[in-house]
């Protein structure tokens, strides 16, 4: 654990670490986090997607607190200025979900864990792959990886994704939002965001230097190695999506349960696009706090 502010440093072995953790190091990079809340509550990971980060969960995260909630949300490999590795092996979801695992050990664990957008499917593969580590899971958009997979053969999901074809053509996107930056942000208000989102994105995203790391994770889905071996979960699961999502369609959603081997809900949110962190907060929250206080 690296600055912490206030606590021993390592913390307890069965509770939350009692210190405030601003960064951590794994696998030889540096990862900035924001901790909130009390210091004493229950932990809740919070992971963000593309192309955000932590900073997505500003408005959720107050609500969480006020439960008495402790949440930790740390800006992820390839996002933090100190985790941005130029190789795209070193964005296998086996290293992104080893960046988690080593997260949640500092809190001494397990934890309530949340995933939005790319977040959700790392969160997928965390709770599959250590299950010891999460009392309960609250996927955001994304449905489980397998349910996503055999989606894109039964339904539209295939068109829907299309543009990670885009994404893994080398140095083409950067280059697009660098010289025509106005039709970068285009595709994104397509997609849903507002002007306050697209603001974060060029101040956090583009011109912070995070564009290339956030785009690694695509081109790193297709390498080999990089499947989800354990596929089913045993944790109490909530499942969250938005009918007016463009990128993720209600097919994977409605096939995630026959991966689940655990209590199931699934909450659709009406009128809301992908971006559900950061234009349905309160919703969001609700979610996530009756899938904790079931545990």
């Amino acid at each position: 654990m690296t600055g912490p502010t206030d606590g021993p440093a390592d913390g307890p072995t069965d509770g939350p670490a009692r210190a405030r953790l601003t960064s951590y190091e794994h696998d030889g990079l540096t990862f900035d986090v924001a901790d909130e809340g009390p210091i004493d509550g229950d932990v809740v990971v919070l992971l963000h997607g593309f192309p955000e980060r932590a900073s997505c969960w500003r408005l959720v995260a107050p609500l969480l607190h006020a439960q008495g909630y402790r949440t930790i949300a740390p800006d992820q490999r390839g996002y933090s200025p100190g985790a941005r590795p130029t190789r795209r092996r070193d964005y296998t979801l086996g290293r992104l979900v080893g960046d988690v695992a080593a997260l949640i050990g500092l809190t001494g664990g397990p934890v309530h864990l949340v995933g939005h957008d790319w977040g959700a499917a790392v969160g997928w593969a965390t709770v599959a792959e250590h299950p010891d580590l999460v009392r309960t899971w609250t996927a955001v958009s994304v449905p489980h990886p397998r349910a996503f997979l055999r989606s894109w053969v039964s339904s539209t999901q295939g068109l829907k994704s299309s543009y990670m074809l885009l994404f893994n053509v080398p140095r083409l996107p950067e280059l697009l939002q660098r010289r025509a930056p106005r039709r970068f942000e285009a595709s994104l208000r397509r997609a849903g965001m507002t002007s306050d989102d697209v603001a974060r994105f060029r101040s956090e995203i583009a011109a912070d230097g995070a564009l290339p790391g956030g785009l690694a994770w695509y081109r790193a889905m297709f390498l080999r190695g990089d499947a989800l071996e354990r596929p089913r979960i045993t944790r109490p699961t909530t499942m969250v999506w938005s009918d007016g999502d463009v990128a993720l369609g209600r097919k994977g959603i409605d096939l995630t349960p026959d991966w689940v081997d655990a209590p199931y809900e699934l909450v659709v949110l009406e009128g809301v696009s992908h971006w559900i962190p950061t234009q349905a907060p309160g919703a969001l929250a609700e979610a996530i706090l009756e899938r904790v206080t079931s545990a």
